[in-house]
């Protein structure tokens, strides 16, 4: 039974190992056909995409051949196109040149014909020439017997007679050059007068500024006479405590409810005057008290001193001036001349020089600022060497001031000459100033001394008949003897005469000097 059943399970196995093969044979069949089918699709999807690219390569090949037909034609057309160009620009060159070439021909015909009249004027110059020569011999043949004649009736000879008439013609030239020149400069004189006059009254009447001249003392009111001698102190002592630390001359006299304080210097009077107010309104008058409220008096003047510096450049359009030169300006306040106020001189000079500039057509804002700095210098004099000329032009170019605007200032007393119209405009403008109205004042003694000299000066000069001094010392009119002072040295006359003033006299504004020289002719008829 074993057997048997080992025989059925080796039966059994064999033949599922039949089975088994005969499935795998199936399956390697059925694979098979599969893989077939998948080669024929693929092989078919290939012919298929061949005959799309060869439709595809066609359709290209005919577009490339119909953009090359159709670039060829482009090319052929543009061809066309230039060729003709070409073809109208010969004929234009070609129409050009017959045109040239007939112009040429036209001109040398013309040439032809003038060569022709030039032969034919050529040989008439020639025949006129030798008529000319022949001519010319037979008028010098005719002048020497002429001369000959004429030698014989005066008495003179060619050489002698050339030169009177040469003479007579230079002396009638020289005359009429004469007083063409006078007459020129006559005219040229009044014109400038004219013009002159109207743009100084013109810049007068724009400025019409008031004058009033400034005393070397200042007054102050006191609340009652017992303050006077607490201003004295015990034996003196707080006033000569005051005079010391402010440099001031104190006057108390029978004023009453009054004491006046005196001094050279404007600054150190006003800083007095400030303090000595400062004391009465304290009422506390002692040394010690005394050098503090000065020290603060002084203090602020000195800042005050720079506002009035800052307000006079605005108040006349003058912009970046140094600070020192602002300072400078500002104590100009409390500085005068001939008892003129400084600081409105400078200020006045500076609107005239400004006004008659704009008229001129000149530079106004340089005018302007010589003006305002011409007189600077003053403010030194008492602390320093030197002019107020030279203090001025040394502090203008300390501070950076142009050459231009210290010319102004060296130049407004002729010490140099004058670089501009601007200079002379700041001189006129000064002397304008110093000498209206009311602007200046001096003693009388000094005043007639003044007089006095000018006419001393006139009278020593050679050929010097008489003088005199008029419009109150502004003008020295001088009479010469006509037979010792020609006219032109009646100019040279006036010339040394108004130098020597200036050199030897001192005074406001300017002097002018006039020469008159007259020469009269008088006979009598019998």
């Amino acid at each position: 039974m074993d057997s048997m059943l080992l025989i059925g399970l080796a039966g059994g196995a064999a033949l599922g190992a039949l089975v088994g093969i005969l499935l795998w044979n199936w399956r390697l069949a059925s694979v098979g056909r599969s893989m077939g089918a998948i080669v024929d699709r693929a092989n078919a999807d290939i012919h298929a995409r061949q005959d799309a690219a060869e439709r595809e390569a066609a359709l290209l090949r005919e577009r490339q051949l119909v953009m090359a037909r159709e670039e060829a034609l482009a090319l052929k057309e543009e061809a066309s196109r230039d060729a003709a160009r070409r073809r109208e620009e010969a004929e234009r060159m070609e129409r050009r040149v017959a045109d040239r070439d007939t112009q040429l021909g036209e001109r040398e015909d013309r040439l032809r014909a003038e060569e022709r009249t030039i032969e034919t004027k050529r040989a008439g110059l020639k025949q006129g020439e030798e008529e000319l020569v022949s001519g010319r011999e037979a008028l010098g043949r005719d002048t020497q017997e002429v001369q000959r004649r004429l030698e014989r009736v005066a008495s003179l000879s060619a050489a002698d007679a050339a030169r009177e008439v040469r003479q007579q013609v230079e002396d009638e030239a020289r005359a009429q050059a004469a007083a063409l020149g006078r007459d020129i400069r006559e005219q040229a004189k009044r014109n400038a007068d004219k013009d002159a006059r109207r743009i100084i009254a013109m810049a007068s009447q724009r400025l019409a500024s008031e004058h009033t001249a400034e005393s070397t003392v200042a007054a102050v009111a006191l609340p009652s006479d017992e303050m006077k001698g607490r201003i004295i102190g015990r034996e003196g002592r707080n006033i000569r405590a005051f005079e010391l630390a402010t440099g001031v001359d104190v006057i108390i006299d029978d004023t009453p409810d009054t004491v006046v304080i005196s001094c050279f210097d404007p600054i150190r009077r006003e800083v007095a005057r400030r303090a000595l107010d400062a004391l009465v309104a304290d009422g506390r008058i002692h040394p010690g008290r005394i050098e503090e409220l000065v020290l603060k008096a002084q203090t602020e003047l000195d800042g005050q001193l720079v506002e009035l510096g800052e307000r006079a450049a605005h108040d006349v359009g003058v912009h970046g001036l140094h600070p020192e030169l602002v300072r400078l300006v500002g104590r100009m306040r409390y500085r005068t001349s001939y008892g003129q106020n400084l600081y409105e001189h400078s200020k006045e000079v500076a609107w005239l020089a400004g006004m008659m500039a704009a008229e001129l057509h000149g530079d106004v804002n340089l005018a302007r600022r010589g003006a305002l700095l011409h007189d600077v210098g003053k403010v030194l004099t008492h602390d320093h060497e030197g002019t107020h000329v030279q203090l001025g032009v040394e502090m203008a170019r300390k501070y950076g001031e142009s050459a231009a605007v210290i010319n102004c200032i060296e130049a407004h007393h002729d010490d140099v000459p004058h670089e501009s119209t601007e200079s002379v405009l700041v001189q006129a403008s000064d002397a304008i100033s110093g000498s209206r109205p009311g602007a200046r004042r001096e003693a009388f003694e000094t005043y007639m001394k003044r007089l006095t000299r000018l006419e001393e000066i006139a009278k020593e000069s050679p050929g010097v008949e008489k003088c005199t001094v008029i419009q109150a010392g502004r003008e020295v009119r001088v009479i010469v003897k006509p037979d010792q002072v020609d006219d032109a040295q009646a100019q040279a006359l006036s010339e040394a005469i108004a130098r020597r003033i200036e050199s030897e006299l001192q005074y406001p504004g300017q002097i002018r000097v006039t020469v008159i020289r007259e020469t009269r002719a008088s006979d009598i008829a019998k």
